[in-house]
């Protein structure tokens, strides 16, 4: 129970990567706002967290809106009395070859993967640096190592929040709040069935051909799942991992090795 008494707020916590981690904060001791759009989602999943005899607010929360970023931090620090953790993970995705991306498009998944993640950071930062301590992990993924001739504004996303983390862990180490990143691979939720469905006709493939390629390629044999994305998570958050700061974590079962 290395996280009894603490508060994490999880975005994009009603399925996927934000559900296991969500899940798996509780197990540790965690007390969890689960700040999603998706109120059936939120409200399955904080089910799941009071089941595990853990308090669990919902709050809809638009990542884009800072009025909801704020609502999100007021009902925190009413609710709870204080602000431990943040997991940046709410994201969407699209793709298109590069001659097809629109304006919308690309601002779109730069407003939800990237700008979201600063401006809820921002948010909670101030009731971090009054305690000195807090801890920021954001959700990044393996496409913002990488190149692709089929997302590029995706690719940029991610990669832009690789470089947030990097930034927002060096302004604010002498704080006491760490910021990490983590970058998944080919992980089975949700949004890897839109991932594989807009991929496959851009390349000639059907959706079950796009799957069992990526598959192919993961050195690890296997896709990912949301549990192993989360306990990295979990292993970033508690003190264990206290001299770490500014990291982005390779978890794609070996796709990107370095």
């Amino acid at each position: 129970m290395e996280l009894q008494g603490q508060l994490a707020i999880v975005t994009g916590g009603g399925r996927g990567i934000g559900r296991a981690t969500a899940l798996e904060l509780a197990r540790m001791g965690a007390d969890v706002v689960v700040a999603e759009l998706d109120q059936g989602t939120a409200e399955a999943t904080a089910a799941e967290l009071r089941a595990l005899g853990r308090r669990a607010v919902v709050t809809r929360t638009d990542v884009t809106s800072h009025n909801d970023l704020k609502a999100m931090v007021a009902t925190a620090r009413e609710k709870f009395g204080r602000i431990d953790i943040l997991v940046n993970n709410a994201g969407i995705y699209r793709a298109a070859p590069t001659l097809d991306v629109t304006e919308q498009h690309w601002d779109a998944i730069m407003n939800i993967n990237a700008r979201s993640v600063f401006f809820a950071s921002q948010a909670v930062l101030p009731a971090m640096i009054a305690r000195r301590h807090g801890v920021i992990v954001n959700v990044a993924s393996m496409a913002g190592k990488t190149g692709s001739r089929t997302n590029l504004p995706y690719n940029a996303s991610k990669a832009a929040v690789v470089s947030i983390t990097k930034s927002l862990a060096l302004s604010h180490a002498g704080e006491g709040i760490r910021v990490n990143c983590v970058c998944p691979g080919f992980v089975e939720t949700d949004m890897w069935t839109e991932v594989a469905r807009a991929q496959a006709p851009l390349l000639g493939q059907t959706h079950e051909e796009y799957s069992h390629a990526r598959r192919q390629q993961v050195p690890l044999g296997r896709m990912e799942r949301p549990e192993d994305v989360a306990n990295v998570i979990g292993f970033l958050v508690p003190s264990r991992a206290d001299y770490m700061t500014g990291q982005a974590l390779s978890v794609d079962g070996g796709l990107v090795m370095h």
